[in-house]
């Protein structure tokens, strides 16, 4: 949903000029902080979104998910297994070295580095050489028409930059690893860098010398994470921020009615899932319950995901059946049934297989999903009647990630988007798949299915669309009927600007894109 001149600057028509005589501050509230400043160091949506406003790739998406292009001017095929991009002439970094083939080659590098948590987002992708300063040949396992959709989130770095800071080997923020571009940065994209105090403040200023023409009017963006709702809240209605892009649901009502606040809401593309260790062994040396189906359909069972719905989202979440949002290719709405509530039936299951009583932990994020603290309470809760002992283990993400991604959480929450393929094989390769290679990088669970990693490979390589998206769905069916995965729900999405934000565009991939927002004159 957006506002008329807000879908003229998103389909690139005539913008307003840019007004000269003031400084156009947009403060921005969000619910959560970004992990990194470094684009290849966690695969989370929301932070390669902030630092798409710093960096970019050779392609991007419109706001009506085109891909056009971006970094370079063309691409076509060269070979069956080949990409030649052209690049755009006269780009420069920020530091104000020329953009070039080196860069890309140095960028696809690190990026598909084994160490890189982001290598998962170009599953298919081999190597890259230099034509000339303008011209990269990229190699890949085998035609694949999601390839550019993957490269969108792929960010280009200065080859240079990387060697001169001791950055070219990837950081990781599941691991811990750290490196030069977690705290500095230097992109081609339409703002840069000016200051950064983790869980405090961030702020970027307009780059003079960014290479397209610019369709806002920012000079400065200040982002400030407030993970207290009422405070996020408070802030907007005394004028303390002009934007949040997580309006809580429990106060939308309130917003609603309050001059000059506007609300903007939809539905996000992101599926909540819960996830399992499906490792021979639980971290504390126990055999692993999880792997006995019989555990996971009686949890599946005693979740009342509708109740939750109506208490805790407000009504405005979608709950699912199957692992992919309705809008997403290869969805399929036979599978979108979600298992019925059936406390009796997960007890009865439960002592079938003598596992009533079972003791766990369930790992949840109180900051990565909407009203995921109170989703997570009523989770344990609904578990425990059945017989369960599960204990919450709730924090902020940035300390639950790391027990997640390294495979010792019992029991955890996963959302995914499927950006930036937005097709299901996304949740396919990266989620579902082993864990190997570029397979499976968000396997956390350590799950591994024969099958079903043979049906994704199979759509990797299939270019007729109707053939692949009906391998993707019947893998979706797999993985319902083995219950790799629990799907909650498609999570509501809100926003809310005062009305010094003039228009703002705001899509189901949740994703800001201030490069199109407009503050008021």
């Amino acid at each position: 949903m957006m506002r008329a001149t807000a879908i003229a600057l998103a389909l690139g028509l005539t913008a307003l000029p840019v007004a000269a005589s003031a400084e156009n501050v947009l403060r921005w509230g969000s619910a959560r902080d970004i992990f990194s400043l470094d684009p290849y160091s966690y695969g989370s949506t929301s932070n390669l979104a902030f630092l798409n406003h710093i960096y970019e790739g050779l392609v991007r998406y419109t706001p009506e998910f085109e891909v056009v292009p971006a970094l370079a001017e063309s691409w076509e095929f060269v070979a069956p297994d080949t990409w030649r991009f052209k690049l755009r002439p006269g780009v420069k970094f920020q530091d104000g070295a020329d953009f070039s083939a080196d860069d890309v080659i140095a960028s696809m590098a690190r990026v598909s580095d084994p160490a890189s948590p982001l290598r998962g987002n170009i599953p298919t992708y081999v190597s890259a050489s230099k034509i000339d300063d303008l011209t990269v040949d990229l190699k890949v396992t085998s035609a694949n028409p999601l390839f550019l959709n993957d490269m969108t989130n792929i960010f280009m770095f200065d080859a240079g930059w990387l060697t001169a800071n001791n950055a070219t080997a990837p950081t990781d923020v599941g691991a811990k690893v750290e490196g030069y571009a977690t705290h500095n940065t230097n992109g081609t994209g339409p703002f840069k860098l000016e200051s950064r105090v983790p869980d405090s403040k961030t702020i970027l200023v307009k780059n003079e010398g960014w290479w397209d023409k610019p369709l806002h009017n920012l000079d400065r963006i200040e982002f400030t994470p407030i993970t207290s709702a009422a405070t996020r809240v408070a802030a907007l209605l005394s004028g303390e921020i002009d934007l949040t892009d997580g309006a809580p649901l429990q106060d939308l009502d309130r917003l609603r009615n309050t001059t000059p606040v506007k609300v903007i809401e939809g539905a996000d593309l992101r599926t909540v899932n819960i996830a399992f260790n499906r490792k021979e062994k639980l971290a504390d040396g126990r055999d692993n319950p999880f792997n006995d189906l019989r555990m996971r359909r009686a949890m599946d069972m005693a979740i009342d995901r509708e109740l939750i719905n109506k208490r805790i989202m407000r009504g405005m979440a979608h709950v699912a059946g199957t692992l992919v949002a309705p809008t997403i290719p290869g969805y399929d709405a036979a599978l979108d049934t979600p298992t019925a509530y059936d406390p009796d039936g997960a007890k009865k299951l439960l002592d079938e297989a003598g596992l009533a009583g079972t003791p766990f932990t369930f790992v949840c994020a109180n900051d990565e999903y909407v009203n995921a603290e109170d989703a997570c309470q009523a989770i344990v809760s609904m578990l425990t009647k059945v017989g369960l002992k599960p204990t919450l283990d709730l924090g902020p993400r940035a300390v639950q990630t790391p027990k997640r991604s390294s495979g010792n959480a019992d029991m955890f929450l996963i959302g995914w988007a499927n950006e930036p393929t937005l097709d299901t094989y996304s949740m396919l390769a990266q989620v579902l798949s082993t864990r190997e290679g570029a397979s499976g990088v968000a396997n956390d669970g350590g799950w591994s299915y024969p099958e079903l990693d043979a049906m994704t490979k199979e759509a990797s390589v299939t270019m007729d669309r109707d053939a692949r998206l009906a391998l993707e769905t019947k893998a979706l069916k797999y993985a319902k009927d083995e219950l790799i995965m629990l799907p909650l729900w498609q999570q509501p999405m809100a926003w809310a600007t005062t009305d010094k934000v003039a228009d703002v565009v705001v899509r189901p991939d949740n994703k800001p894109r201030h490069w199109l927002t407009r503050m008021a004159d």
